[in-house]
């Protein structure tokens, strides 16, 4: 064996290795509900930590997810080059500060040059960023970025209102403030008549 393949080899087992010493998720809640004075072998507590591990991996779960695997497959060419909107897409996220939610809806819309998307997988596709720990500019952004890399369309348009619970709950307690966020790409940027028209229809009730 080469020293260039037993030196991968090693790494690959430091890797290994590291992976296995590190603490479950359950592991590091239960020292947690210590530190905070609690006793987590109690009856309400006792399965806690597991419980916690299961929904944080399901409320992270958008890590495991690839956008270009969850749009191929539904991209269907058509003759249409109008404006296509999905809006009030209900999503749940985590604030990457304070680990504390932050929720609301999302607004995406684009203008197809030759393709679209099957109209699911715009939903799937903020679920997928939206379950990672976030901020919302960055979550705006990325759903955007995507929809243009994937699908190549004119334009596209992403408005994300949030209520963030480190605002309400903790520091400035502004029970009633939302977070607008907007991400505008190719004709929704260069076109004011395109963004007038994506802002009126999201505000239409």
């Amino acid at each position: 064996m080469s020293d260039d393949m037993k030196r991968v080899e090693e790494l690959t087992l430091s890797e290994s290795d590291s992976d296995e010493s590190r603490p479950s998720i359950a592991s590091a809640m239960r020292k947690i509900l210590e530190s905070i004075g609690e006793d987590p072998n109690r009856d309400g507590l006792r399965r806690t930590p597991e419980r916690f591990e299961k929904a944080f991996r399901f409320l992270t779960s958008g890590y495991q997810q690839d956008p270009e695997k969850l749009l191929n497959g539904a991209m269907f060419t058509v003759s249409y080059d109008q404006m296509v909107l999905v809006k009030d897409i209900e999503f749940y996220s985590l604030c990457e500060h304070h680990l504390l939610p932050f929720f609301g809806k999302c607004h995406v819309a684009y203008i197809p040059d030759k393709k679209v998307v099957g109209l699911s997988k715009i939903p799937r596709l903020v679920n997928m960023f939206a379950r990672r720990l976030q901020i919302q500019e960055r979550l705006t952004n990325q759903i955007a970025n995507a929809i243009q890399q994937k699908i190549a369309p004119l334009g596209v348009g992403v408005v994300i209102e949030g209520r963030h619970l480190c605002m309400v709950m903790r520091g400035v307690e502004k029970e009633n403030s939302h977070t607008v966020t907007s991400a505008m790409l190719g004709s929704f940027k260069d076109n004011p008549k395109t963004r007038e028209e994506f802002l009126s229809l999201i505000h239409d009730k």
